[in-house]
């Protein structure tokens, strides 16, 4: 393991990747949604299908189905707790944020760029494999909220 990086089984962290696996908050498809992203991870089977429904350029609602490892469903519920009631430009930067802390040179976010929870998952960037569970539903929320506007609705698949 890399110096630097806060090991996932540190108890306090652990114990939140845990409860948003075991609890998962958003768990279900948002209907009528302006977005439904459809994100597979072949390399170890997780499926997650976001949809989200964005109201005056805000995520009024956002939620998950699916079915994989530990780390990408705990990933989702914390993705979808942590946007709701953002705008487009504050989840986007947030996604990239995250990314960027698992698959960057993992500094330390800046004083005052408080990411909570979500921190938990700092300790995945130990195992580069996890690094694909954790960002899944994060590749396909910017996906989605790159589209345009105007762009049709449909599902779109991604496999990373």
């Amino acid at each position: 393991m890399a110096l630097g990086y806060t090991p996932v089984d540190d108890d306090l962290y652990r114990e939140i990747i845990l409860d948003h696996y075991r609890n998962p908050r958003h768990h279900q498809a948002v209907d009528p949604a302006d977005r439904v992203i459809e994100a597979n991870n072949p390399l170890c089977g997780d499926e997650i299908d976001l949809s989200y429904r964005l109201d005056n350029g805000t995520v009024a609602a956002i939620g998950f189905m699916g079915r994989g490892c530990s780390i990408s469903q705990a990933s989702a519920s914390m993705l979808c707790e942590a946007v709701t009631g953002m705008s487009v430009e504050g989840a986007t930067s947030l996604a990239e944020r995250f990314r960027a802390m698992l698959t960057g040179d993992g500094a330390t976010p800046p004083d005052g760029d408080d990411i909570g929870d979500l921190e938990a998952l700092r300790g995945v960037r130990a195992y580069p494999v996890r690094v694909k569970c954790a960002t899944l539903v994060w590749n396909a929320l910017l996906e989605g909220l790159a589209a345009t506007p105007a762009s049709p609705a449909p599902a779109t698949r991604i496999e990373k």
